[in-house]
């Protein structure tokens, strides 16, 4: 298992906050494999076994999504050991999962982030403007929140108008913005220089005044939502929300799939494909609210 985990940190590049989910996965299936009557191991593991264990999983009230992540870390595994040696078959390899319910995407309104952004909202202080340059940044742009945070100051081109972004599995890709996110961005820049608890060793762009260093995830969370919380009922308020916003924003204004696509920097075209379901499902709302015979 140790292997396991250091092919994926170091051959995969994945994360520690996905190494530790594959392995937490790997542990359930493991122990499932030990209480059996006839206790199997990874080389005796058969395909029935493996679809006993999905329903089991589905039986004790697991969502389609939890058990096709667990099946998603056994196929990673079994390609690991078919690679190394450690087994001579795939016993998942033709394996279906459960069927994925089809949840659309929660995005807020453009009139509500208009509201916000241009409104009186946000504190006329050092964090006033950070915040609101991290909302737009997020509705401008559709950056994930692991990529806002870890942005530095080399990584935004003024000149350019454009983000460098570190994306999932260490991808790079470039992101452009507009005159309202240059005109914010600059402004910020400018006061964060000012700072004295900044040293010149902080690659940071988006940093705490009191100690200096760069803002923490849950700091970020916690700010979306509180400011979200002022303009929208939307259940979700949380940085991925903004996300699915800003695509849906470029959808419903035009934007090719393939394009957004790149900006949001999916591997697939069919993960991106979803906010085309969403953009629909509004335009059936408005209709059935606004037209008189709907």
């Amino acid at each position: 298992m140790i292997a396991f985990e250091n092919y994926l940190r170091n051959e995969k590049n994945y994360s520690e906050r996905t190494v530790i989910p594959y392995k937490k996965d790997l542990m359930a299936i493991k122990s499932y494999l030990d209480s059996l009557e006839e206790p199997l191991n990874w080389q005796t593991l058969t395909a029935d076994v493996v679809r006993n264990w999905i329903i089991k999983e589905m039986d004790r009230g697991l969502n389609p999504k939890t058990v096709n992540h667990e099946l998603s870390a056994l196929r990673s595994f079994y390609k690991f050991l078919l690679r190394m040696g450690k087994v001579d078959r795939d016993p998942v390899h033709n394996l279906q999962g459960p069927k994925k319910e089809k949840n659309l995407p929660s995005f807020v309104k453009e009139s509500e982030m208009d509201r916000l952004l241009d409104g009186n909202f946000f504190p006329d202080d050092f964090e006033g403007k950070r915040d609101h340059l991290i909302l737009l940044t997020f509705y401008s742009t559709g950056v994930r929140l692991a990529e806002l945070v870890g942005l530095d100051v080399a990584d935004v081109d003024m000149a350019q108008r454009q983000l460098k972004v570190t994306g999932k599995r260490n991808k790079q890709r470039i992101i452009p913005f507009g005159d309202e996110l240059h005109d914010a961005m600059h402004a910020y820049i400018a006061l964060r220089g000012c700072l004295e608890t900044v040293r010149d060793s902080e690659t940071a762009l988006f940093v705490e005044p009191a100690s200096g260093r760069r803002i923490a995830r849950g700091k970020v969370e916690q700010r979306v939502k509180e400011y979200l919380s002022l303009v929208t009922t939307a259940k979700r308020r949380s940085p991925h929300t903004l996300r699915h916003s800003f695509a849906t924003s470029m959808l419903n204004h035009n934007a090719d799939l393939q394009s957004v696509k790149e900006l949001l920097g999916h591997e697939s075209l069919a993960t991106t494909e979803i906010y085309t379901h969403a953009t629909l499902e509004e335009l059936k709302q408005m209709y059935n609210q606004a037209h008189p015979r709907a």
